[in-house]
């Protein structure tokens, strides 16, 4: 059975993207992936305050230390969330709203704890939507279920950032 050429084609460029798949290296990283995450584990998070605290502070250290060991800590997070619900629909009918988006700001600092050098600093903001019923416990519930995508979503564009300064330290 002949095959055609266009298969061929496919199979010859399969197997050359297969076989220099690890001769590039990242331009901007000049650590290995192995001494990144390592670094992640060496980060402490300051307690934040209230609920979104707790939800926030709960996804970085999952993170950015996944493992559960415990590390002797090299650097410092300080994390300040600025939360806020804006109401983009509003019933013309009973004038309530009927879908609400919590908007979140968290300002962030990493200092190395040697020497008090701050090596990232920045605003990571994030947004979720959430429908707004009657019902005011259902409110609740689905306000907490924003949250909750918000910390996730923040946690991890922070580690990214925080990813893109460590590789990037001497």
């Amino acid at each position: 059975m002949l095959l055609s050429n266009s298969f061929i084609r496919i199979i010859h460029a399969s197997l050359i993207c297969g076989l220099l798949t690890g001769c590039f290296q990242p331009v901007y990283f000049s650590k290995s992936g192995d001494d990144l995450v390592h670094e992640l584990q060496l980060i402490t998070i300051d307690p934040i305050p209230d609920r979104l605290g707790h939800y926030l502070g709960n996804e970085l250290a999952f993170a950015l230390n996944g493992t559960g060991r415990d590390y002797s800590p090299r650097y410092r997070l300080t994390l300040k969330p600025r939360e806020r619900v804006e109401t983009p629909v509003i019933d013309t009918v009973s004038g309530r709203a009927s879908a609400g988006i919590i908007v979140i700001d968290t300002e962030y600092n990493l200092v190395r704890m040697a020497d008090g050098s701050i090596l990232a600093h920045g605003v990571a903001t994030s947004s979720a939507g959430y429908d707004r019923s009657s019902q005011r416990f259902a409110n609740i519930s689905a306000a907490r279920d924003a949250e909750i995508r918000d910390a996730k979503t923040l946690a991890e564009q922070i580690k990214n950032r925080l990813l893109i300064a460590l590789s990037n330290k001497p």
